[in-house]
């Protein structure tokens, strides 16, 4: 893969590498740079590639967690501040993340907080976190209830992506990537248009590493124009709002399942409510439920709805705030009444099993 480099012109300067090999190559070079290192995975992951980061820095310390959602929380949180706190880290120090979005989130929060702030680098081992959540610096854990409620913005020193990883990945996760793929797809015509050329091998190993540089590409674009959310990065949770509901209601799919879910009902919203591009929406659709390998069973769509109501990005009690589609490389933020948006998730749901 094309090695390249993408820097955001925020307060703080990240540099992303996306080539094959980082752990063998770029790596070692840049952890030259310190003094201390400390390592952070989790179990699954530390198993696979620990040996490889072992030959880059061999005394740094290492703590590791449980892999999996359920582990993002202020409790893991704690534990890996202590560690930190344990190997006498100063302020010169790196944290190293090594894992997937799970471990990204983590391990930059910790890397935020510890003595106001160190490095971070971070390496994503899953399809997702090299597309998304390695990328725009931000970090958090999961709250009272509510995704990612505890966090804060703060750009990682450096990220290398390398589609090596790729190899490990079980089906699941591939198509957990593919909901933030697509989510970019339906923000940019180009990449759309990429992914609907190629919908019959949307999880081909090649075609995958292919496109990965230009969805990190147009992500960090995106938040160098608006790292701290205020205005265009909010594009960015397109199928997001009822892809969090379903997610907490349910939790037996991937963060990007929901999303690919999502972004099929919050499609139909846009076609009601936002004058959309039906031909292009029903596309769209389409190339979810090809990233999907068809319509997963949900949740009832009442109880997902009620959990819409504790989404941060809603700006009134009673009002849910989508992200939706619109047209191609377009899209709206549709205000909804939390009765309308029940009942039409419930429309929609019933529509959609009728169809399978």
């Amino acid at each position: 893969m094309k090695s390249y480099m993408i820097r955001t012109k925020t307060a703080e300067q990240s540099r992303i590498v996306c080539r094959e090999g980082v752990l063998r190559t770029a790596l070692p070079r840049l952890l030259s740079e310190y003094r201390e290192v400390f390592f952070f995975s989790d179990r699954t992951v530390w198993e696979l590639y620990g040996r490889k980061v072992g030959r880059a820095y061999r005394e740094s310390p290492v703590h590791i967690m449980p892999a999996g959602e359920a582990y993002k929380t202020p409790e893991t949180l704690l534990k890996l501040l202590g560690a930190m706190a344990e190997a006498q880290l100063h302020r010169g120090a790196c944290l190293v993340a090594l894992g997937g979005g799970v471990v990204g989130d983590v391990g930059g929060l910790a890397a935020a907080l510890y003595m106001r702030g160190i490095d971070c680098i971070q390496i994503p081992t899953t399809l997702l976190a090299q597309v998304d959540s390695s990328v725009g610096g931000k970090t958090a854990v999961d709250f009272a209830g509510v995704k990612n409620l505890i966090g804060a913005f703060r750009q990682p020193k450096v990220v290398l992506a390398d589609p090596t990883f790729f190899a490990t990945l079980p089906p699941r996760e591939v198509r957990c990537g593919l909901g933030e793929i697509v989510k970019h797809g339906a923000l940019s015509a180009p990449i759309f248009e990429t992914l609907w050329e190629n919908r019959d091998r949307l999880t081909d190993g090649d075609f995958l590493a292919a496109i990965v540089p230009e969805n990190i590409a147009f992500k960090a674009e995106i938040v160098r124009q608006d790292a701290d959310e205020k205005g265009l990065r909010k594009c960015l949770n397109l199928g997001h709002t009822t892809a969090h509901a379903f997610e907490l209601s349910d939790g037996k799919l991937s963060h990007g399942e929901y999303v690919l879910a999502g972004i099929i009902f919050e499609a139909e919203l846009a076609k009601k409510y936002a004058g959309g591009d039906a031909a292009y929406l029903d596309d769209l659709q389409t190339l979810c439920r090809a990233a999907l390998g068809g319509m997963p069973q949900l949740p009832p769509a009442r109880e997902a709805a009620r959990l819409a109501l504790l989404d941060k990005k809603n700006v009134a009690k009673d009002e849910i705030v989508v992200t939706a589609p619109v047209r191609k490389g377009e899209y709206a933020l549709l205000s909804l009444n939390y009765e309308t948006y029940v009942t039409e998730l419930e429309r929609i749901q019933q529509s959609l099993a009728q169809a399978e």
